[in-house]
């Protein structure tokens, strides 16, 4: 097995080199392509040379070595920056749809630049996808003048805009814009009653940045856009007073993972003593089981200042890869309502879902995709497997020097602790910059008490005040900074050494460059990586370590405190075998979480595939393209929508419990597509009914007040969310006595909920 796996990867990487070596020899062509002796205004007139002939039909591939040479001209003129050769091969790269792998400080922002221009010369627009708002907004001004020197028109969207400003910006040449509120608009455009009030034209080409996150991490994040609800109410205090009043073991326990957490007998028996109300289990109970369930799991599982935060008296939800505010991020379901109870907050209703999407799926619309991060090598397969991106990593234009020294292993939190203490203030007194990335807002807390203690006086980046990062960031390679963080620092922003100060930069240089410090392992390798990219940048000196204890989370789950039976000491563990076992739990749990991603995608799937039939025929409506009166448009675009909604609730309904399927040794998912393709074969003839009933009232009226009095109209407000689908639950391979009623009394309430969702048979 090992001799196989060394030949495919000596292979791959042969096929890598000679790809890099096509393109290599194809940026020297477009070094030859000298257009230094040209004034503006010939290279305005080659710019619209080149559209002529992209819109004539001529290949982009047989332009790309003139308009690659027109932009690092105009990059050299406009803003003083010359495109480095691995820069220009990463452009050809991107623009035949690879997701390069190019280290933090390769400037990937001026690489994107080729390929944008390229795909824009047929006219039909180019988004280039960004991590946040402010990433947005900061590549479309500082590339801007490039693409204006070339005729060109740039925008970027911000969360907030007007409709007019942003159907604008999407209307330009190229849009930079987040993937989530390029996602949520698109949403909006699906529910819009007139064409006038959408904002995107048709997908084109799209450039994702950071593309790790957004393509992997994120892109399972469903998008949602309801109907605003006015409705509140505090039901939830009661079950969070109850739930505070069960203690794991005696009357719960957790699934081997510990991502969702289930009653046992005693529990339950409790649950219904304290709440007054009868068999848990029996049909009328329903809703008050899976509220007793909610607020269980929040209690448990859910840990203030780890998984959220409390600010300005609202939740706010911890993006668990960047340690950032997860910015209009909900819970799942009822899990939201619980935990606000929990907080003692006031708990307000979601509304009907309009509308949903995932970032995968809304991503995969756009014909041509390509991206570009920093760490992308670990999980390349699954990028294959789910995209058909391959990856390609880019060499540094200066060999990296950085040091990465082998994880230091502590048998327990409280002698790493120390460790770490003592390594930041013997390395703090050399004035050495030091950069700590740590797990949680509460640890890094922790670990800045301690070093006040210790007096190293540190800055603080974590969720509780992001708005300072760039300020924080900005000073992080400066002399004698110490910086504590969680896994924040980085996306889109480099740490120079000196904090730009070139004589600084010098004196941190022959000190050793920015010393990163990972006070844990992650779950996923790019995430470590990211953090060691701190340092080292552009052939930067610098030094990365991370100190491990066998009580970490990560290694807990993993029982490798009970596997490695070594006395408790407050000196590093030796054993270098350890650092492979460490490894190994990585792998596992990388792939863990390949097969969480893949059941997920399984599940919706087909609900994507529905949508996109539905909203073909409804755009196709809104367009005009079907012979109809403005009665009869504004009718059937009401109804789709209403019935999709139905639709979207039903099948969340399913989705809660469909796992409980196969104690009728069926397949969950099997049967999920079976109940919901029935549920969809329905549409139709449902909302013709509908469209037929209500144009038969309005008697053939096209006024437009009419239809307001009849309920034809979009709703008075709209609030878009995204739901947090970690804590949706998966598969159990056991069950409790607890567990099989339920699952009869699902069985017995589908019928119940029949006429509800409007269905006549499952």
């Amino acid at each position: 097995m090992n001799v196989a796996v060394k030949l495919l990867r000596k292979l791959q990487n042969r096929e890598i080199q000679h790809k890099l070596d096509v393109y290599r020899d194809k940026a020297e062509l477009i070094r030859e392509r000298n257009l230094e002796a040209w004034d503006d205004r010939q290279l305005q007139a080659e710019s619209l040379r080149l559209q002529k002939e992209a819109r004539s039909g001529t290949p982009l591939d047989e332009l790309l070595v003139d308009a690659y040479a027109l932009v690092c001209e105009a990059a050299k003129r406009t803003l003083g920056l010359q495109p480095y050769d691995v820069q220009i091969m990463a452009a050809i790269a991107l623009h035949e749809r690879f997701l390069i792998e190019q280290h933090t400080g390769e400037g990937k922002t001026l690489a994107a630049v080729m390929p944008v221009y390229l795909n824009t010369l047929t006219g039909q627009g180019v988004h280039v996808l960004t991590f946040n708002d402010y990433l947005a907004k900061r590549d479309a001004e500082w590339m801007g003048p490039i693409y204006r020197s070339l005729g060109l028109t740039v925008d970027s969207v911000q969360a907030g805009m007007s409709l007019i400003e942003k159907r604008e910006a999407y209307a330009k040449d190229i849009t930079y814009v987040t993937a989530k509120e390029a996602g949520f608009d698109y949403l909006r455009d699906t529910i819009a009653l007139g064409e006038a009030d959408t904002v995107h034209r048709p997908f084109h080409y799209v450039l994702v940045d950071e593309a790790d996150s957004l393509l992997l991490d994120e892109a399972r994040v469903p998008l949602v856009i309801t109907g605003e609800s006015g409705s509140s109410g505090n039901d939830g205090i009661r079950y969070a007073e109850v739930a505070r009043q069960l203690a794991q073991g005696a009357h719960y326990e957790f699934d081997e993972f510990q991502r969702n957490v289930y009653l046992n007998e005693t529990g339950a028996a409790t649950a219904e003593s304290l709440l007054g109300c009868g068999n848990l289990y029996e049909s009328h109970n329903s809703q008050v089981l899976t509220s007793i369930h909610c607020a269980l799991h929040v209690e448990s599982l859910l840990r203030r200042d780890v998984d959220y935060i409390v600010r300005d008296g609202k939740i706010q939800l911890i993006e668990e890869y960047t340690g950032r505010v997860a910015e209009n991020k909900y819970l799942p379901d009822g899990l939201q309502a619980a935990l606000e109870a929990k907080e003692g907050l006031q708990s307000k209703g979601g509304g009907k879902i309009l509308g949903t999407i995932t970032l995968q799926h809304f991503i995969s619309l756009y014909p041509k995709i390509c991206g570009m991060t920093a760490t992308a090598h670990a999980s390349a397969m699954e990028f294959e497997a789910i995209y058909d991106l391959r990856v390609l990593p880019i060499p540094p234009n200066r060999p990296n020097i950085r040091i990465d020294h082998p994880h230091r292993i502590y048998t327990h939190k409280e002698a790493k602790l120390k460790a770490l203490v003592q390594e930041i203030a013997s390395i703090h007194a050399t004035g050495r910059p030091i950069l700590i990335g740590t797990s949680s807002v509460e640890e890094s807390d922790r670990l800045a008490e301690a070093l006040a203690v210790a007096d190293v006086p540190c800055h603080v980046l974590n969720a509780k005040n992001d708005a300072e990062e760039a300020e924080i960031i900005a000073k992080a390679g400066e002399i004698g900074a110490v910086t504590v963080s969680t896994n924040m620092a980085g996306r889109g922003v480099d740490i120079r050494l000196g904090g730009g100060d070139p004589a600084q930069a010098d004196i941190v240089a022959k000190l050793g460059g920015l010393y990163v410090i990972g006070t844990h392992v992650n779950e996923s390798v790019r995430i470590d990586d990211q953090l060691r990219g701190r340092s080292g940048r552009q052939g930067d000196p610098g030094t990365s370590v991370f100190f491990v204890s066998l009580e970490d989370e990560l290694l807990l789950r993993f029982g490798m405190n009970q596997a490695i039976r070594v006395a408790r000491q407050d000196e590093a563990l030796e054993e270098s075998a350890l650092r492979g076992k460490i490894a190994h739990v990585q792998r596992v749990t990388m792939g863990q979480n390949f097969h969480i991603r893949q059941e997920l995608n399984r599940y919706s799937d087909m609900v994507e595939d529905q949508r996109r039939i539905l909203y073909e025929e409804r755009l196709g409506i809104l367009k005009g393209e079907r012979p109809m009166s403005p009665s009869e448009q504004r009718v059937r675009l009401f109804y789709i929508d209403e019935f999709w909604a139905d639709h979207l609730a039903y099948v969340s309904y399913l989705r809660e419990g469909i796992h409980l399927e196969s104690l009728a040794s069926r397949s969950p998912i099997d049967e999920f597509h079976v109940q919901i393709t029935q549920a969809f074969e329905q549409l139709p003839a449902n909302i013709d009914q509908a469209s037929t009933n209500m144009l038969g009232r309005l008697n053939g009226s096209n006024d437009p007040a009419k239809w307001e009095e009849f309920g034809l109209k979009s709703p008075t407000s709209t609030r878009t969310y995204i739901i947090n689908d970690q804590y949706i639950q998966h598969t159990r391979s056991s069950w409790t006595a607890e567990t099989i009623m339920a699952f009869w009394i699902r069985k017995i309430l589908r019928l119940v909920l029949r006429p509800v969702y409007r269905l006549s048979k499952y």
